[in-house]
Order: C-alpha cells, then structure tokens, then sequence
C-alpha cells in the first residue's frame, strides 16, 4: 500500500477562542495529505485532468478523537486502500509531540470521464500505469 505523511504547524487562524482546530479545518488538512500521497506516484489533480478524468470526493467520513491544538504539530497520514474501481484512502492525525490519535477518516474518489461526464465503474487504465500495477 502507498502512503505519505505530512506535518503541519497548527495556524492561529485555524483555532477557535478556546485554542483548539475548529472541526472544519480537518478537511482542509486531509486535502493537503491526500494531494502528497497522490504526487508520490505522479497522479496529482493536474495529472488526472491531462489524463481526461477528474476524481471528485463522493464520500468523507471524519471521526474526531481528540483535539488538535494551536501552535503544536500535527503529522497526518494518508494510505491508498483502494483504487480498482475508486479511490479510497484512509487518514490519521496524530500529534507529533506526544503521538497522541487526534482523528480518523476516510475518503472515496471516483473517476469522471471528463468529456462525457460519465462516471466510470472501474478505474482507468492510467491510474495503474501510475501506481505500477497490472490492471485486473
């Protein structure tokens, strides 16, 4: 399986009065993790639309196990766990001082042929030719 993580300084602007991430923010950090895994094997956002397909989010879900905090750092963790007929990669968020788990989730692309608009029930060629593997 491929992953890449990535480590983020926790912003001011990204916390409430109490010091802590607002709920929100996690999505914007998923996005961030999920972007370096996808250039760790060349298929970022700009690669997919030169391929002709986009790959809009179609689910998120978030679970929220403790709390990030202003000025800490955080390490978030995004794993490939399927990719035959969608992509669907996993998260952790971990503080980086104490290891301490801050959040789990998950989300579920899929691929849109970008000229007929269609959704594709498998996922292109292009993707395994990216990830080195055979297609089934």
């Amino acid at each position: 399986m491929r992953s890449a993580e990535i480590i983020i300084d926790v912003p001011f602007f990204d916390v409430d009065a109490m010091q802590v991430v607002w709920h929100g923010h996690y999505v914007k950090y998923l996005e961030v993790a999920r972007c370096e895994l996808l250039r760790s094997f060349n298929y970022d956002y700009t690669d997919m639309s030169a391929s002709g397909y986009m790959w809009p989010i179609v689910d998120l879900q978030i679970k929220y196990v403790g709390s990030a905090l202003f000025a800490h750092k955080i390490k978030v963790k995004a794993t490939l766990k399927e990719w035959e007929n969608r992509l669907k990669i996993d998260y952790l968020i971990t503080d980086v001082a104490s290891g301490k788990k801050l959040t789990k989730a998950s989300t579920v692309q899929v691929a849109i042929d970008i000229n007929s608009k269609e959704m594709c029930f498998e996922s292109p060629a292009v993707l395994f030719d990216k990830l080195g593997l055979p297609q089934p």
